[in-house]
């Protein structure tokens, strides 16, 4: 391996902080026939030597649909007022070229489950403004049931109308501290 390819192959070092303007979180699940998405619009995400940190406040979260959304933060879903938070912790990150890959721990309605984050890292560079920019699209499934989200309607066809598994995404832009 020549030291450009280990160069490529490592996780920059320092502290890094979640741009919030130029990232977005967010989740999909299947919904009847199609897919059901939303948004989180107040999060942070930091990555420090190789460890990642990421909360969502879950009053934040955003659909296109105001009486779903209270429905959300009720306590059949994700009980806003005493749950106010999503949160995920990674201790290591693998890279294998453009590709990352983040065990951790998700914790949603105060309970905590493994969860691997998986997806692609872009940078670092010098934007236009001088700062150090580091891109992260990450993604995992989770069982929403797992973390007390158990709500559910039958269909005429006797399927559920909601799905179970739950895939959480974050397109992160980072930011590296100033020295």
């Amino acid at each position: 391996m020549s030291a450009t390819d280990t160069q490529t192959q490592a996780i920059p070092t320092g502290t890094w902080t979640a741009d919030t303007v130029h990232s977005s979180v967010g989740f999909e699940v299947p919904y009847a026939v199609a897919i059901f998405s939303g948004d989180v619009h107040e999060f942070e995400a930091s990555l420090e030597d190789g460890t990642i940190k990421g909360t969502a406040k879950i009053a934040s979260l955003q659909t296109k649909d105001e009486n779903l959304q209270a429905h959300l933060l009720s306590p059949e879903f994700f009980d806003a007022e005493r749950n106010p938070e999503v949160s995920f912790s990674g201790s290591e990150i693998k890279r294998d070229g453009d590709n990352v890959e983040i065990p951790g721990e998700i914790t949603i309605k105060g309970i905590s489950q493994p969860a691997t984050l998986k997806g692609t890292i872009t940078g670092p560079a010098i934007d236009h403004f001088g700062k150090n920019r580091l891109g992260l699209k990450l993604e995992t499934t989770i069982d929403r049931t797992k973390h007390d989200i158990t709500w559910n309607m039958p269909l005429p066809n006797g399927d559920q109308a909601l799905a179970n598994d739950v895939t959480l995404k974050a397109d992160l832009t980072l930011v590296a501290a100033e020295a």
